[in-house]
């Protein structure tokens, strides 16, 4: 097959996997089971976690309008900080991180056509990126795109946990293009987030592709619609 682009960007959540069901009181509680083991002293959990739920929501409304990422990482220091639980030199922040996101994980799915995709895609040689907007550390990022299986298929992975901005800012998706070394027409963008993901990508020149599994209503409208990841592989070129 003769395909359109040279180039595909994608977004993680709800583009290629599936959350499930997220919570937060779940991680934290393996966070203070593993503090707990190392016997160290802890805060009523119901307190911290009511404290944790406030300081994120409001980091992560303040992202919906300067675009500037909402980091849990710095929550749970905060966390350790403001509840003076005595951590250093018995355990890192980093392993915390690790314990927590875990959690999160388990959850998660591939969805089921989306290994078969990328491996059409990259039989036809399409060089392909993931862009995603995300509030966990990179390291845990990385290390979840490990764990599907999927890491094979791309050339490089743009976090914006380890970015100065989220999607839609233009910068992120810049960086993509300079990535891809290719016009921005010669890349196609694919996620689930209209005003993210289409909208942002539309901003900076790329050709667009919304993954519509719910098959909801479109206030913006992007290049190519999609049911499901398969119909990516029937694509033609369209006209801006």
């Amino acid at each position: 097959m003769d395909f359109p682009f040279k180039a595909i960007g994608f977004d993680w959540a709800h583009t290629l996997v599936d959350l499930g069901e997220e919570g937060d009181r779940s991680p934290l509680e393996k966070v203070f089971t593993h503090l707990e083991e190392k016997k160290i002293a802890l805060p009523d959990f119901e307190v911290c976690l009511k404290k944790s739920r406030e300081l994120f929501r409001s980091m992560i409304e303040l992202s919906r309008t300067n675009h500037m990422e909402a980091r849990y990482e710095e929550v749970l220091q905060y966390l350790l900080f403001y509840f003076k639980i005595s951590w250093k030199g018995k355990v890192s922040l980093q392993e915390l991180l690790q314990v927590y996101y875990r959690e999160v994980y388990r959850e998660r799915e591939v969805f089921p056509e989306v290994k078969n995709v990328l491996q059409q895609l990259s039989e036809w040689n399409i060089s392909m990126g993931i862009i995603s907007n995300t509030t966990n550390p990179v390291f845990m990022k990385e290390l979840e795109l490990e764990d599907t299986g999927l890491k094979k298929y791309f050339d490089f992975t743009l976090y914006s946990s380890g970015l100065p901005y989220r999607k839609p800012h233009p910068s992120i998706f810049q960086l993509a293009i300079n990535h891809f070394e290719l016009e921005p027409c010669e890349i196609l963008f694919v996620g689930d987030s209209l005003s993210a993901d289409i909208l942002g990508a539309q901003k900076v020149g790329m050709k667009t592709a919304w993954i519509n599994r719910k098959q909801g209503q479109a206030d913006i409208v992007p290049d190519y619609e999609l049911i499901s990841l398969e119909d990516l592989l029937r694509i033609h070129w369209v006209e801006a």
